[in-house]
Protein backbone atom coordinates (compact mmCIF):
# COMPACT_ATOMS: atom_id res chain seq x y z
CA UNK A 1 0.00 0.00 0.00
CA UNK A 2 0.87 3.81 -0.11
CA UNK A 3 3.41 5.23 2.37
CA UNK A 4 2.09 8.39 4.94
CA UNK A 5 0.10 10.52 2.26
CA UNK A 6 -3.22 9.89 3.47
CA UNK A 7 -4.09 11.19 -0.53
CA UNK A 8 -2.19 8.29 -1.48
CA UNK A 9 -3.81 5.96 0.78
CA UNK A 10 -7.65 7.07 -0.49
CA UNK A 11 -6.39 6.61 -3.99
CA UNK A 12 -5.54 2.83 -3.53
CA UNK A 13 -8.66 2.06 -2.12
CA UNK A 14 -10.69 3.61 -4.44
CA UNK A 15 -8.36 1.37 -7.50
CA UNK A 16 -8.66 -1.39 -4.94
CA UNK A 17 -12.69 -1.11 -5.25
CA UNK A 18 -12.62 -0.31 -8.69
CA UNK A 19 -10.35 -3.51 -9.43
CA UNK A 20 -12.82 -5.76 -7.39
CA UNK A 21 -15.96 -4.28 -8.93
CA UNK A 22 -14.46 -4.10 -12.94
CA UNK A 23 -13.36 -8.26 -12.28
CA UNK A 24 -17.19 -8.57 -11.03
CA UNK A 25 -18.12 -7.45 -14.13
CA UNK A 26 -15.86 -9.02 -16.44
CA UNK A 27 -16.54 -12.20 -14.68
CA UNK A 28 -20.04 -11.77 -15.19
CA UNK A 29 -19.47 -11.07 -19.09
CA UNK A 30 -17.40 -14.10 -19.08
CA UNK A 31 -20.25 -16.58 -17.79
CA UNK A 32 -22.90 -15.56 -19.84
CA UNK A 33 -20.76 -16.09 -23.00
CA UNK A 34 -20.43 -19.58 -21.90
CA UNK A 35 -24.09 -19.83 -20.87
CA UNK A 36 -24.80 -19.01 -24.74
CA UNK A 37 -22.08 -21.07 -26.22
CA UNK A 38 -23.61 -24.07 -24.05
CA UNK A 39 -27.10 -23.60 -24.87
CA UNK A 40 -25.82 -23.57 -28.79
CA UNK A 41 -23.48 -26.27 -29.07
CA UNK A 42 -26.97 -27.64 -27.78
CA UNK A 43 -28.58 -26.35 -30.69
CA UNK A 44 -31.26 -25.19 -28.58
CA UNK A 45 -32.44 -21.72 -31.00
CA UNK A 46 -34.38 -20.12 -28.02
CA UNK A 47 -32.82 -20.68 -24.96
CA UNK A 48 -30.05 -19.24 -27.06
CA UNK A 49 -31.65 -16.49 -28.09
CA UNK A 50 -32.56 -15.64 -24.69
CA UNK A 51 -28.64 -16.30 -23.38
CA UNK A 52 -27.71 -13.92 -26.52
CA UNK A 53 -29.70 -11.36 -25.36
CA UNK A 54 -28.23 -11.45 -22.00
CA UNK A 55 -24.84 -11.49 -22.73
CA UNK A 56 -25.43 -8.71 -25.47
CA UNK A 57 -27.16 -6.82 -22.43
CA UNK A 58 -23.83 -7.52 -20.09
CA UNK A 59 -21.44 -6.61 -22.60
CA UNK A 60 -23.25 -3.24 -23.76
CA UNK A 61 -23.00 -2.22 -19.93
CA UNK A 62 -19.21 -3.61 -19.74
CA UNK A 63 -18.35 -1.17 -22.75
CA UNK A 64 -20.31 1.82 -21.39
CA UNK A 65 -18.50 1.37 -18.42
CA UNK A 66 -15.09 1.54 -20.14
CA UNK A 67 -14.54 -2.01 -18.35
CA UNK A 68 -14.05 -3.52 -21.74
CA UNK A 69 -13.03 -1.58 -25.03
CA UNK A 70 -16.13 -0.69 -27.69
CA UNK A 71 -14.16 -2.42 -30.55
CA UNK A 72 -13.85 -5.87 -28.11
CA UNK A 73 -17.86 -5.21 -27.30
CA UNK A 74 -18.31 -5.20 -30.76
CA UNK A 75 -16.24 -8.13 -31.82
CA UNK A 76 -17.36 -10.77 -29.07
CA UNK A 77 -21.38 -9.57 -30.16
CA UNK A 78 -20.72 -10.16 -33.73
CA UNK A 79 -19.25 -13.59 -33.00
CA UNK A 80 -21.57 -14.57 -31.21
CA UNK A 81 -24.38 -13.25 -33.02
CA UNK A 82 -22.75 -15.49 -36.00
CA UNK A 83 -22.85 -18.56 -33.90
CA UNK A 84 -26.67 -17.86 -33.07
CA UNK A 85 -27.20 -17.18 -37.18
CA UNK A 86 -25.60 -20.98 -38.03
CA UNK A 87 -27.90 -22.29 -35.28
CA UNK A 88 -31.01 -20.85 -37.16
CA UNK A 89 -29.88 -21.32 -40.48
CA UNK A 90 -29.52 -25.09 -39.22
CA UNK A 91 -32.29 -25.53 -38.06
Amino acid sequence: MAGKQSSAEKRHRQSEDRRIRNKAVKSAVRTSAKKFVVSARKKDAGEAEAALKDMIKKIDSAAQKGIIKRNTAARKKSRMQRLYNSIKTAQ
